[in-house]
């Protein structure tokens, strides 16, 4: 840990920079004495944030939605110019903490900045509708970020859209998505197997299961232990003695 108290700060003639502030904060312990050393940084003599300085204390603050949005306020009155990035971490936050009209506010802030909405800030807004499960509205931005040029979804937007119909027992939907992610040539990762196989087992679709099950194996992915564990189950109380065998389980 490079601070380990909030009144043992380093001399500011060693740290001049901003540069060096932002990669300090990360290691500050985040919350109160990211922020008080932040505060203590400002007070220097000569010593004026900047965007990236900002950038690391949103990040360290996380979840303390609150002050977050206070900074960022700081930053408007000091003409201190925010970035995607930082909107991409309100949205994400305040989304996260089921605060969704100040998400929307802020993806709004970030369109009339004059920013382009790029994937991983439709991402957080996404995964903001999803928080509050409102499922059509995150569906309908999916499609959206499927149609317009030049922002394909990423691998992290079919990951939200798969696991967000998983939760509502949506299956054939995630199925939809999945198929739609195959197409365009985005590899799924190895926890969006097993929620697609999870979920499949639970509303007892065990061929399907099956068949991601094989296709994990094929794609290289090793599934966890809890993986094998819940689809052998599925299938032994299901009498599928057989495919248990045939898959080694």
């Amino acid at each position: 840990m490079l601070i380990k108290s909030a009144k043992c700060y380093p001399p500011a003639a060693l740290i001049p920079k901003s540069r060096a502030y932002s990669t300090v904060l990360p290691w500050t312990n985040a919350g109160v004495l990211a922020l008080s050393f932040f505060r203590w940084a400002e007070k220097q003599k000569g010593f004026k944030h900047n965007t990236e300085s900002y950038n690391a204390l949103i990040e360290a603050l996380a979840k303390r939605y609150d002050e977050v949005i206070e900074l960022f306020r700081e930053m408007e009155s000091k003409n201190v110019k925010a970035t995607p990035h930082v909107f991409c971490i309100l949205i994400n936050g305040l989304g996260s903490g089921k605060r969704l009209s100040e998400a929307l506010e802020f993806f709004e802030l970030n369109k009339a900045s004059g920013f382009e909405t790029e994937a991983p800030t439709y991402n957080a807004l996404v995964g903001a509708y999803c928080w509050a499960r409102r499922t059509e509205q995150a569906y309908s931005i999916f499609q959206q970020i499927s149609r317009e040029p030049g922002c394909e979804p990423t691998v992290t937007t079919y990951e939200i859209m798969v696991r967000m119909f998983c939760n509502e027992d949506r299956v054939d939907m995630a199925l939809q998505v999945w198929d739609q992610m195959k197409t365009r040539g985005v590899l799924p990762r190895m926890h969006m197997f097993s929620t697609l196989i999870n979920s499949l087992c639970h509303g007892n679709k065990l061929d399907d299961a099956y068949k991601y099950f094989q296709e994990t194996l094929d794609s290289g992915n090793r599934p966890p232990a809890q993986l094998f564990s819940n689809l052998k189950q599925a299938l032994l109380d299901e009498g599928r003695k057989d495919v248990v065998i045939s898959l080694g389980l």
